[in-house]
């Protein structure tokens, strides 16, 4: 009798189990929704307004202030160098450069250089090497060392120092003061020639 009585309180344990274990499977779970997650980094919105790569460059000559210099580089084609009342060197080879304005000083040293100075009006004119061509419209003193060199004024010229070969020289109006030292060289004065002097053999004075 006591044996039959375990085995009926154990079965009942084991269906009681059983019915535990059948209840909790059955119970509804709570249901979790996972994100992806946030990628890693973030690409930035094209700017509306994208700054260019480089400013241009104004390929504009400036004009210094009066009283400064201006040096113009090889390659320049046209330059306003002098402004009111500056000074300008121009120095290279096979090369063409208009100068405008008011020059206390203008240099120019190389070889087969042009300038012209046409629009300018220039106290002292420095002309130095070989083939130079500058033309003005009025020069208070020029100074020329060189061959085959040339000089037009369209109005007067207030003293020449001229040194070398086979220059040309030529002024519109009057030829104040000459000096010239060298070979078949030609100086003429629409407005006729002060005082002069003239050392070398083939030359052209009138």
């Amino acid at each position: 009798m006591a044996h039959r009585a375990r085995l009926v309180w154990a079965t009942g344990g084991v269906l009681l189990s059983l019915t535990l274990l059948a209840g909790c499977g059955l119970a509804p779970q709570p249901v979790v929704t996972r994100l992806p997650p946030a990628a890693s980094g973030t690409s930035a919105a094209p700017s509306a307004n994208p700054t260019p790569s480089g400013t241009p460059t104004d390929a504009t000559p400036t004009t210094p202030a009066p009283g400064t210099s201006a040096s113009v580089a090889p390659g320049d084609a046209s330059v306003t160098a002098c402004g009111d009342g500056g000074a300008a060197t121009v120095t290279g080879s096979e090369r063409s450069v208009r100068v405008d304005g008011t020059c206390t000083r203008l240099t120019v040293s190389g070889s087969a250089i042009t300038v012209d100075a046409s629009a300018a009006t220039i106290a002292t004119l420095t002309m130095s090497g070989d083939r130079l061509r500058v033309t003005a419209s009025a020069v208070d003193d020029a100074t020329v060392q060189g061959n085959d060199t040339s000089l037009t004024v369209s109005g007067t010229l207030g003293r020449l120092d001229l040194s070398g070969d086979r220059a040309t020289i030529s002024t519109g109006g009057a030829l104040g003061t000459l000096v010239l030292r060298g070979q078949d060289s030609v100086v003429t004065a629409g407005g006729g020639i002060g005082t002069s002097t003239v050392e070398g053999r083939g030359n052209s004075v009138g």
